[in-house]
Order: C-alpha cells, then structure tokens, then sequence
C-alpha cells in the first residue's frame, strides 16, 4: 500500500504528477529589479548566495557605508560649485571644459545642473552597489572630488 500523494508500490501515478505545476509563480526565478515595490519597503540588505554575490544583483536596503559616502560625494559637489564660484569672482577660471560651456550658458546658475547630473548618478551608483566595481567607483570618486576640494582651497588661500 503505497504513501497518500507519492504513488502506489508500484510506481504508477501520484496526486503530484508535476511539482512544478505551482499555483504561484516563483520570484527566485527572475532577478531582483533595480527598482520595483521592494526597493522603499522591502527586507533584503544582503545577498545571500556566494555566487550571487560574485554576480552582483540588486537588494532593497543599503549600508549606512554607503549612505556615509554618497552624502559626502555630495556635499562635496556643493562645496566644489561653491569653491568654483569663489576663484572665477577672484578672476580665476575653470579647467574642466564641459563645467567651463555650462557656465558660459548658464553663469552663476551652473551649480543646479552640476548637482542634479551628480545626484542623479550617485542614486544610479547607489542602486548598483552590489555589483563589483561600484563600490570602488564609489569611493575613487570620493576620493577624486577630496582632491579638487583641497586643491580649489589651496589655490584660494595663495590667489
């Protein structure tokens, strides 16, 4: 006699004839998206797999690391676009040739599309932290920003 839903001693048929006829469809099937409803509300800061995490992926919650540097990126542009204004009012000018164009079109106003450009990459870096080079991306140009910060300094104390 054989067990309710494995079949009879005889091997023949089982309530269960396809175990992958589910009902509900299964999410560990597709990829977590970069932005869906798990993105403010969800669970997952890790991933948990060593081959997941080699690959990269995408979770819901971020380190407060990360936070830590994509904030200080961001200040750091601020204080750069203000640190710019100061040393092109004490006649200096500006090295970078794309900043240079947008302040020749929008002057002083150049600050709003040099921080939205920035804000909008560090949220686009922040969703990708998991994959591999994101995060040294993300402290390199922390690091590249520390410098102009330093050396705009530098340059206003001995103009």
């Amino acid at each position: 006699m054989g067990q309710a839903g494995w079949g009879d001693e005889f091997g023949q048929g089982s309530i269960l004839e396809n175990p992958d006829n589910r009902i509900i469809k299964d999410r560990r099937k597709r990829p977590t998206p970069a932005l869906s409803r798990y993105t403010f509300l969800g669970r997952r800061k890790t991933i948990r797999r060593k081959s997941d995490q080699q690959r990269g992926g995408y979770i819901d919650r971020y380190s407060s690391t990360l936070f830590f540097f994509l904030i200080s990126i961001l200040g750091l542009n601020v204080l750069d676009a203000l640190l710019t204004l100061m040393i092109l009012d004490l006649k200096g000018w500006e090295a970078n040739p794309v900043v240079n164009s947008v302040i020749s079109l929008y002057g002083t106003k150049f600050w709003v599309w040099k921080f939205s450009i920035v804000s909008i990459s560090l949220a686009i870096l922040c969703l990708h932290s998991r994959f591999k080079l994101v995060r040294e991306i993300v402290i390199a140009i922390g690091c590249l920003y520390v410098i102009v910060v330093a050396y705009q300094i530098y340059l206003i104390l001995h103009i």
